[in-house]
């Protein structure tokens, strides 16, 4: 079951909104389901921006290498290094410990552009999950 409090994106990335305005992005229990166990994770350094759906960075895993796309425009303000030195973190916990970035949202109204957690279930449904 996906958390009610988040925001996912089409290509299985999850928004978080915190008090101070700032975002975690993560992969959704589905993305890394399908990757199977992560064992690389390369992410932008502190301080890039990147752009709505733009390449975020990358998870390699024991079937592929996939892109991690950012849900919404902003600059990376912290990067979970633990989920880099152990990405079997991102299985275990895909919506806690197993968070990616943190992010300063360039425009925070564009949570709006992406579906709340049931919107998501029908998604997943529509593509035979």
């Amino acid at each position: 079951m996906n958390p009610e409090d988040r925001y996912y994106s089409t290509e299985h990335e999850w928004v978080l909104a915190n008090e101070d305005k700032t975002l975690y992005i993560g992969i959704t229990e589905y993305a890394q389901e399908e990757l199977g166990d992560l064992v690389f994770v390369e992410m932008p350094t502190v301080g890039t921006v990147v752009e709505s759906m733009g390449k975020l960075g990358e998870v390699e895993s024991v079937k592929s290498v996939s892109d991690i796309y950012c849900p919404i425009s902003g600059k990376v303000i912290e990067i979970n290094q633990e989920a880099v030195q152990s990405p079997e973190i991102i299985n275990e916990d895909p919506y806690g410990k197993g968070w990616l970035v943190r992010l300063d949202p360039s425009n925070p109204e564009d949570l709006n552009q992406l579906m709340s957690a049931s919107e998501y279930e029908t998604f997943l449904e529509s593509l035979g999950h």
